[in-house]
């Protein structure tokens, strides 16, 4: 099935009259990934299969059904360590040309602050423990903030879901958690972008576990200590859907929302002053 599926999108790209690099550049992939993608010898991800095909511009059946192919096949989960090996700096670029074809960006963050929202500070605090050299930090925390002017374009919307306690959780010191939630709160007024905090004070009706991003109704990427896991079926798109819609039930926004983020700015200002 690699080989077919690899064979099927080299012969997608000649019939469409595309140089391989042409398509690897609107991949946002490397011309030596695609070749070993059209070769069969490494298996695609739905991403780098969903990407493929946009870049060569097949109609939206064929691409259904090749990225179907490739969610079946393909190994769904993605070790950290891996993309540690092939370089958080690149993956930081397959996820930016995701965000690149997506209308409604949908995101639960129990764990941390979501990466658009990020300071650079913030930044650097959640990579550094990945054991990245001093150059790729550096590559791929100016990835990230690059990829932050997405939500500048009027054309996208982002909801973001956040808990209370990813807000209270001093990632970075008090001083710089204060900075991160002055971001948040100056996104938050963006007409594009819906930020939501979950209260610890909340009735919750489950578990707020693992992390999760919806792009559309076609992609899931689920962060899990060890793993990204993506899925495009859409069983498990509707399950997600659902938990981030229960979520945004007991979620506060808007002006109560920014009452909250006030105070705990003022708590970590309290504590620089302290300590």
């Amino acid at each position: 099935m690699r080989n077919d599926i690899g064979s099927t999108l080299r012969e997608l790209r000649q019939a469409a009259g595309k140089e391989a690099k042409a398509v690897a550049r609107g991949a946002a992939m490397s011309p030596s990934k695609l070749s070993r993608i059209e070769t069969g010898k490494a298996t695609p991800s739905t991403i780098d299969v969903d990407r493929i095909l946009t870049a060569i511009g097949v109609p939206d059946a064929v691409r259904a059904d090749l990225v179907e192919m490739a969610r079946r096949e393909a190994t769904e989960a993605v070790a950290w360590r891996f993309l540690r090996r092939s370089g958080f700096h690149h993956h930081q670029d397959s996820i930016r040309a995701v965000e690149a074809e997506t209308a409604v960006q949908r995101v639960f963050q129990p764990s941390c602050v979501p990466g658009l929202c990020q300071t650079p500070e913030y930044v650097r605090a959640v990579l550094a423990p990945k054991g990245l050299t001093p150059e790729v930090l550096a590559r791929t925390v100016a990835a990230r903030l690059e990829r932050q002017s997405v939500l500048f374009d009027p054309r996208k919307s982002f909801r973001y879901l956040i808990t209370e306690s990813v807000l209270r959780w001093l990632i970075v010191p008090p001083a710089q958690m204060a900075v991160q939630i002055d971001r948040i709160t100056a996104l938050s007024r963006l007409p594009n972008v819906r930020i939501g905090v979950v209260p610890l004070s909340a009735r919750m009706t489950e578990v707020s576990s693992s992390s999760f991003i919806v792009y559309d109704n076609r992609l899931v990427i689920v962060e899990i200590p060890h793993a990204e896991i993506s899925t495009t079926d859409p069983k498990d798109i509707d399950l997600y859907l659902a938990r981030f819609s229960r979520f945004d039930r007991v979620s506060l926004e808007g002006d109560p929302m920014r009452e909250m983020l006030a105070h705990l700015r003022d708590e970590f200002l309290r504590q620089r002053e302290t300590s």
